[in-house]
């Protein structure tokens, strides 16, 4: 169990040593499904398009069933709700190649998908709760604003990375070996270190938070102030999808598409390294305004991602525009949680991450829709058109905000 501390103690401290290696990695499973999916589907079918489709059921899955399983965490607690539900999403992940690789009709393998989505492990929203949990309930009030904001932006550099290393590792293990093999890795890991999450001490603690604390209803989760969040961090989920299925449409043409998530992992230079950094921007240089600046970078870069023709090229273009995404990652889920009812946390920060998943998977179905019928370069616009999302809401936000500062 978690020992008592004293205020002045540091978060690793509180939390356990091991705690945070274990929440890293659990987080991995998450990040691999979509992308795992598309690469297994696309290699042992032969067809992008049925590959995009399968991702968008992945997505559709966490969607409808995600919030239900952080609404459920607040409820319940998160013991009793990850250790079915990460079992369950291992050996889902562990038969599909055997189903993908059969003569399993293509709805088969579409429900697998769905049946994967809707079982994935919210371990990262479900982190973000535990740690705030702990922050304000066990450190002191000059403390928390400082500590909070230096957690929410490992949180969002964590997510950022494992969103980039599980693209790399699919890739790494798919070019390497084969893409079955991906997926394989992944149920391993949900089976471990999902399970390692879910029974760690500090999982009693949120339930303990939000047991003695009255849920706020249901309706402020549709609060305007929040819903602008989401639709940014919807906005990065677009960004995902689309820049992964048209860099691997476009590295088809390279005769190297399983290399793809290998490209790909070269946003994760830039982008890890300023998340981590965003703790140090100065108070001046407020959250919605971080959203909007690193939004533009994330723009800029997509726009110019859309008119690369080489290899070199578009893997320059890929480390600039990580530049922008963890900083307006951290921005984003800090807001969030300003912004999160009383009571609902665990659903807050799973509707976000949901929203993550679901933009990614939707937009792998569109864009590889329309690599097959239109062609790479058409396929490479749908970047810049996500970024513009995520600006537009970052806009949004900053106008919301004055005009509650004013009310």
């Amino acid at each position: 169990m978690l020992q008592p501390r004293s205020s002045d103690a540091s978060l690793i401290a509180h939390a356990g040593r091991s705690y945070f290696p274990i929440a890293f990695i659990a987080r991995l499973p998450f990040a691999m499904m979509v992308v795992g999916v598309l690469t297994l589907v696309v290699a042992s079918r032969d067809s992008v398009a049925l590959g995009g489709i399968n991702s968008a059921f992945v997505g559709i899955g966490s969607a409808v069933f995600g919030p239900m399983v952080g609404a459920a965490a607040d409820r319940l607690g998160q013991r009793k709700v990850l250790v079915p539900v990460g079992l369950a999403n291992g050996g889902l992940l562990g038969v599909l190649p055997f189903v993908v690789q059969s003569a399993a009709p293509d709805l088969a393998v579409l429900a697998m998908s769905f049946l994967i989505g809707a079982t994935a492990p919210q371990v990262a929203p479900m982190s973000r709760t535990r740690l705030v949990a702990i922050i304000r309930q066990r450190m002191s009030g000059d403390r928390r604003e400082r500590v909070l904001s230096g957690t929410m932006a490992y949180e969002s550099a964590a997510d950022e990375t494992v969103f980039i290393i599980g693209p790399f590792l699919v890739g790494l293990l798919a070019s390497a070996i084969a893409p079955w093999v991906a997926v394989a890795g992944a149920s391993v890991l949900t089976f471990v270190f999902v399970t390692a999450f879910a029974l760690h001490p500090t999982g009693k603690l949120s339930a303990g938070q939000h047991a003695v604390v009255a849920q706020a209803p249901a309706r402020e989760l549709l609060r305007p102030r929040l819903v602008v969040v989401v639709a940014g961090i919807l906005g990065i989920g677009f960004f995902f999808g689309s820049t992964l299925t048209s860099l691997t449409a476009f590295m088809e043409i390279h005769g190297e598409s399983s290399q793809a998530g290998l490209l790909y992992g070269l946003m994760g230079i830039g982008s890890a390294g300023l998340a981590l950094g965003s703790a140090a921007f100065p108070k001046t240089f407020g959250i919605g305004w971080r959203w909007l600046v690193f939004g533009l970078v994330l723009l800029g870069g997509a726009v110019a991602f859309a008119s690369a023709d080489s290899v070199l090229a578009v893997g320059i273009v890929l480390a600039i525009m990580g530049v922008g995404i963890g900083p307006t990652l951290v921005a984003q889920y800090s807001l969030g949680s300003d912004r999160s009812p009383v009571g609902r946390s665990a659903t807050t920060m799973t509707i976000l991450g949901s929203a993550v998943i679901v933009g990614q998977s939707l937009t792998s179905a569109v864009v590889g829709e329309v690599a097959e019928r239109s062609g790479t370069e058409a396929a490479m616009l749908f970047p810049a058109l996500s970024a513009a999302l995520v600006v537009l809401a970052a806009v949004v936000n900053l106008v919301l905000s004055r005009r509650d500062q004013r009310g």
